[in-house]
């Protein structure tokens, strides 16, 4: 990413590619300028639920989560929170949301990014269960791209799976880079 960033008194211009850390994420490989964005169409996604059973295991543990995979011809940027839209056909949908902005990340071939879920489960307690979605698929984008893919819903076996999420949004962690091998 190329920075450009102009003093106050505009007397001195600093261009330079940065290692950006943001939201606690900590230090990221600085991507490369030259990089193009990453685009939908050059990512492998697969979105899982955590827990098979479809009962919290943990109160600080997220509920599911979202992974792409560069499968593209060279390395990209992942720059943002992707999009993610759950759909009850025309009628209600519940859309991913997350917090501040998060660092760009560098995101060689065959290297994977993953988004952390946390979501209102239909039948909690309090909840109002008149807007809620229960699919078996995914709208997804790649952050910045307007060209969306269908992904499975999964449970943490790779098996077909449904997502049962009231409310209007889930709640989105900050993208961060997949271990290798994960």
């Amino acid at each position: 990413m190329r920075v450009t960033t102009r003093l106050a008194d505009g007397l001195a211009l600093l261009t330079a590619g940065l290692a950006l850390t943001a939201c606690g994420t900590g230090t990221t490989a600085a991507p490369d300028a030259t990089a193009p964005p990453c685009r939908t169409g050059s990512l492998a996604w697969t979105l899982s639920l955590l827990d098979g059973d479809g009962t919290r295991t943990g109160a600080g543990r997220p509920d599911a989560r979202l992974t792409a995979v560069n499968k593209g011809p060279g390395a990209c940027v992942f720059a943002g929170y992707p999009g993610l839209e759950i759909h009850n056909g025309k009628a209600e949908s519940v859309e991913g949301s997350g917090q501040g902005r998060p660092a760009p990340l560098a995101l060689p071939v065959r290297a994977s990014v993953t988004v952390d879920l946390r979501y209102t489960r239909r039948g909690t307690k309090g909840t109002d269960d008149s807007w809620c979605v229960r699919q078996g698929e995914a709208s997804v984008r790649a952050p910045h791209d307007t060209r969306g893919a269908v992904v499975p819903v999964t449970d943490a076996h790779g098996k077909a799976a449904a997502i049962d999420a009231c409310g209007e949004t889930l709640a989105m962690a900050v993208p961060r880079r997949a271990p290798a091998g994960s």
